[in-house]
């Protein structure tokens, strides 16, 4: 996890956004039970255990569970997958 990219989403936080087809990928792909998927994902980028990394013009933020990717230019949240299980 780089510290700076963290710190520069996190500053940053409250510009974080969707579009209303951004909502229905996002809450299809994770199967989200909430009709606040911004809120939602805000809290998974600021949990402590959420690693951020940057890789172009996106940032991926990502747990356990799911992968959140984020736009770094407009902080528009762009989807988000659930992990897939090693076997």
């Amino acid at each position: 996890m780089d510290c700076d990219n963290r710190n520069e989403l996190l500053e940053n936080i409250d510009k974080l956004h969707t579009t209303d087809l951004g909502v229905v990928r996002i809450k299809k792909n994770l199967t989200l039970n909430t009709d606040d998927v911004v809120a939602w994902c805000r809290a998974v980028i600021e949990n402590v255990n959420t690693g951020i990394t940057r890789k172009g013009k996106n940032w991926y933020a990502e747990n356990e569970t799911c992968i959140i990717t984020v736009n770094v230019f407009s902080y528009t949240i762009i989807t988000a997958h659930k992990r897939r299980k090693m076997l």
